[in-house]
């Protein structure tokens, strides 16, 4: 298994835990935009959704850059993806782990089935 930061893993499992966080990342997933287009569909103030912001930040989510008093953002996709192969990889392997009890289940089967025949010839 690749070794992947705890500590990394765990921002950006945090920041996508929150849906208004998701919603952010699915407005930047179409284009850079300022704070202040982000804020305008939510019924909180810009403080709250500046911390929003700053959890999205500090897991590096997104990418601020200044330009005088407007603060424009982008997502940033590379821990998304970190993220998603370490997922993939526990799918594997619970995929592997099915795999294997289902053909030890079929053994079973093919060894009650033999015994059954066998059971009719006496």
């Amino acid at each position: 298994m690749v070794k992947y930061s705890s500590a990394a893993l765990d921002r950006t499992f945090a920041a996508l835990a929150d849906p208004t966080r998701r919603r952010i990342l699915e407005r930047l997933s179409h284009g850079e935009s300022c704070v202040t287009d982000i804020a305008k569909p939510y019924r909180m103030s810009l403080p709250a959704v500046s911390k929003h912001l700053n959890v999205l930040e500090n897991a590096g989510l997104i990418k601020r850059q200044r330009d005088g008093r407007v603060h424009r953002l982008q997502l940033q996709a590379e821990p998304m993806r970190r993220a998603q192969q370490w997922i993939e990889e526990y799918r594997r392997f619970w995929e592997q782990s099915f795999d294997r009890l289902e053909n030890y289940l079929q053994e079973l089967q093919a060894e009650e089935n033999n015994g059954d025949k066998h059971e009719h010839k006496e």
